[in-house]
């Protein structure tokens, strides 16, 4: 039998609304370099993967002038409104060479500081999985649910048996394809891909990582994501 091919998708086509920036996210900067370049180097100087997927939005002005472009393991395509649609369009853009059977790890490309034993262990407990799953946290804080006006709290959440997703999540090829076109033709809201394989009546396993596989999302995540990379010890 042959061996499966690992190939990465990373949806970029966001313009990262809530930093506040002349630029969407993954180009700002981190020790003089972008977000993007970081996440990208970081998981393909592994060697796991046989190649990356970027879907980029359809006005992107930056990632010409990335590290990334000039990476001859990094292929882009045009991705979509939604991340779904960017993960689809990555996926479609992979027909040619990807297998059904071969994996997909899909990443956030503000995720700089995933901790590559993390990766490690994803790969290593998904290698002969029937469905595929995703890295996650346990949920340790105390969780509210706000009533629905006012500010106010309406109800504490047990924590119990939650988890933040997090990424790589990493599924075959076909099926995540599948799940997405479905979730997609029923007009199911998917916030991950996780989510999609879910409603295709598929139910994904939770890989513990690191809490500090942070997504930079606001200003403040920024400066942090820099420190963290200076503490992981891959």
């Amino acid at each position: 039998m042959t061996r499966p091919h690992y190939w990465l998708v990373v949806p970029a086509a966001g313009i990262g609304q809530r930093m506040s920036a002349d630029r969407p996210k993954q180009y700002l900067q981190i020790r003089n370099r972008f977000i993007l370049d970081i996440t990208l180097s970081r998981l393909l100087d592994t060697g796991h993967f046989s190649g990356a997927m970027v879907a980029l939005h359809a006005d992107d002005q930056w990632f010409a002038s990335s590290e990334s472009v000039q990476d001859s393991r990094v292929s882009t395509c045009l991705g979509g409104a939604e991340r779904a649609d960017s993960v689809l369009a990555g996926l479609a853009a992979l027909r040619d060479v990807a297998s059904d059977e071969d994996w997909v790890l899909v990443h956030d490309v503000a995720r700089p500081c995933l901790a590559i034993a993390d990766l490690t262990r994803l790969l290593k407990d998904l290698e002969g999985d029937s469905v595929g799953g995703l890295l996650a946290a346990p949920v340790s804080d105390t969780i509210k649910r706000q009533i629905a006006s006012g500010g106010r709290v309406g109800e504490t959440v047990s924590r119990d048996g939650l988890w933040r997703a997090q990424t790589p999540q990493q599924f075959r090829y076909g099926l995540l394809k599948q799940s997405l076109e479905l979730a997609k033709s029923k007009d199911i809201a998917i916030t991950d891909e996780a989510s999609a394989v879910e409603a295709a009546g598929y139910a994904p396993k939770l890989v513990p990582g690191r809490a500090d596989n942070l997504k930079v999302t606001v200003p403040e995540d920024l400066p942090l994501a820099g420190w963290l990379l200076d503490q992981i010890d891959d």
